[in-house]
């Protein structure tokens, strides 16, 4: 099935209801600040989940450019069992969020290029981590001796599953089985990859590279001042300082965005996680980018709400998107198919 997300005009309002409602109805519910009402009745009225299974694709009907963005962090749809297992109520259990990321870049099948979003959150199984970093500590039986106990994500509580939101607090109640983790990780993780890596791969033998987009956002506390007398960085580009994406791309990004007067940092502090650095093989005609966007340009972090600043910044990636996609074969190296 081709989903086209049109949400950059509103020439495409009707596409842009149609799709939230059938994607997203039982997982867009904006939560308040207030106290929840009452235990698991609040939970379940707060974090729904949906059924559109663990990724999404929003495809062109025709890919006509080396381009593919993803989303992995966008995801809004809780299981009611890892709610349940949860000691945090649901405002503080999405904290870790890239909230409405995948809004942001929604236009990208306009442009020719499809969009993947993860719809699960990251709280719950992180697609931008090893499928197997885990944290020892959270589990009630040895963890096998394949398993990545000593990444520097385990040790912040941030791995494949994570032991802590991004604000710090402890997400579980009590100690989980590995089998839990192996689930999520062949249920969720695995199918995100395999439909990533089937992308970029058919978008590389059609145009002979592939530029990635890794999109993502950045808390206020988490990002840069650009310098002690500068304002904070809105903007922060990360290609593993040079290894993971050509420079043509990485310079054009951040030409563009500062151009449109945003505030761009480079790999400091986000260089990019796994999805950048797996996918990211220049010499292979294969280039990933992660971006990353300060929140306070288009959300209500506290409440994880649109803010009224939501539709500009919508319209300054939609105009990235659409310089992107113009000049991307340029950049690395692709080419545009002769079609009759």
């Amino acid at each position: 099935m081709v989903a086209i997300a049109c949400w950059a005009s509103a020439a495409w309002q009707a596409d842009d209801t149609r799709l939230r409602d059938r994607f997203y109805s039982d997982m867009d519910h904006p939560l308040s600040a207030d106290p929840p009402a009452s235990g698991a009745e609040a939970e379940e009225q707060s974090l729904r989940s949906n059924t559109a299974g663990p990724v999404i694709t929003f495809s062109p009907a025709r890919q006509t450019v080396p381009l593919v963005f993803a989303s992995p962090h966008s995801g809004r749809a809780y299981p009611a069992d890892f709610v349940a297992a949860a000691r945090l109520d649901p405002l503080t259990l999405r904290r870790s969020e890239d909230g409405f990321v995948d809004e942001l870049f929604a236009a990208a099948p306009h442009f020719g290029a499809p969009l993947i979003a993860a719809t699960f959150p990251r709280a719950y199984c992180d697609p931008n981590r090893e499928p197997w970093e885990l944290d020892p500590a959270m589990f009630e039986e040895p963890l096998p001796v394949w398993v990545n106990t000593k990444s520097p994500r385990v040790g912040a509580g941030l791995g494949t599953i994570a032991r802590i939101v991004s604000s710090g607090e402890t997400i579980y109640r009590k100690k989980l089985r590995f089998a839990e983790a192996e689930r999520r990780v062949r249920q969720f993780w695995e199918p995100y990859h395999d439909q990533l890596s089937r992308l970029v791969e058919n978008t590389k033998m059609e145009f002979g590279a592939c530029l990635l987009i890794d999109c993502h956002s950045m808390p206020c506390s988490g990002y840069p001042k650009t310098s002690s007398t500068r304002s904070l960085a809105e903007f922060v580009l990360g290609d593993v300082h040079g290894t993971t994406c050509c420079g043509y791309a990485t310079d054009f990004v951040e030409r563009a965005l500062a151009g449109m007067g945003y505030v761009v940092r480079r790999n400091d502090p986000y260089a990019g996680g796994y999805v950048t650095r797996h996918y990211g093989r220049p010499r292979e005609g294969l280039h990933a980018l992660q971006i990353e966007i300060a929140r306070s340009l288009y959300m209500d972090e506290a409440r994880i709400e649109r803010s009224p600043d939501f539709a500009a910044l919508h319209h300054d990636v939609t105009r990235l998107i659409a310089s992107l996609a113009r000049a991307a074969a340029a950049l690395i190296g692709g080419r545009i198919p002769n079609r009759s």
